[in-house]
């Protein structure tokens, strides 16, 4: 691995790409419950990206704000959030005064945190009573999802071992951080597979679709890349069908105030 943070600015004009492979509509879901069930007047997503996941919260919310540290993600963001509070900084230390939001969330960007726990803190400090922390990504350490990128770039499984925290990490933390009660449950089962050369074409395999290949060193990329390109070779050979499974649970870790 060449690096320990995955430069967003570099990526945000393609981010989006990622969002073709499927419609997310169980996070979109999760999300719009959350914010009725504690009356949201006033949302904040924390690592808001390109502003995806806050569009859909539009219809629920009076108020809409989001905090990423990349220039370059809020860039694009701007453009589809254009009259709404957008701000660069950092999740350990939230611009905000106490006790101003109802909800705050997070979608497949925690893990990249440099200080998670600090920002569960602070995610405590400024919601209101009765509000809610939700954050939303995978839990490699739970064993039980199966994903091709895994099998053929070699470390990957690994890394995101070191960089995803266990939902009942999550759960232990926002209790520790003064949450009422935290609980957790699996809100998007993304399965499919891609048949043969089809995996070519899927947009996850860029360099930059996500961030397990953007970690990766150019050099170690390329591996990755040709031992699928063997592996295609070689079925073609013997006359197999080559499949590459995609099969990955997200959950959503939610603490109440």
């Amino acid at each position: 691995m060449a690096d320990t943070r995955v430069d967003y600015d570099h990526i945000a004009p393609t981010y989006d790409q990622r969002y073709t492979v499927g419609r997310f509509e169980g996070i979109a879901t999760a999300l719009r419950s959350l914010a009725q069930d504690v009356g949201a007047k006033r949302i904040l997503e924390v690592g808001c990206g390109t502003g995806r996941w806050l569009a859909e919260l539009l219809p629920v919310a009076q108020e809409i704000h989001g905090l990423d540290l990349s220039p370059g993600m809020l860039q694009q963001a701007r453009q589809r959030l254009q009259s709404f509070s957008l701000i660069c900084g950092h999740a350990s230390h939230l611009p905000f005064f106490d006790s101003v939001f109802d909800l705050i969330f997070c979608v497949n960007a925690f893990h990249h945190f440099p200080q998670p726990r600090a920002f569960i803190s602070e995610a405590r400090r400024v919601l209101r009573p009765g509000g809610a922390l939700a954050i939303i990504g995978m839990d490699p350490q739970a064993g039980r999802d199966r994903w091709y990128l895994y099998d053929y770039f070699v470390g990957t499984y690994e890394t995101d071992l070191c960089r995803f925290s266990s939902s009942g990490t999550l759960v232990d933390w926002m209790v520790a951080a003064g949450f009422a009660r935290a609980e957790w449950r699996v809100v998007e089962h993304i399965m499919g597979q891609h048949v043969g050369q089809a995996v070519l074409a899927d947009p996850i395999l860029q360099k930059h679709g996500t961030s397990q290949l953007a970690l990766l060193t150019d050099e170690a990329y390329t591996v990755g890349m040709n031992r699928i390109r063997t592996a295609l070779d070689e079925a073609d050979v013997t006359g197999k069908t080559l499949v590459f499974p995609v099969d990955i649970f997200l959950t959503m870790v939610a603490g109440r105030v």
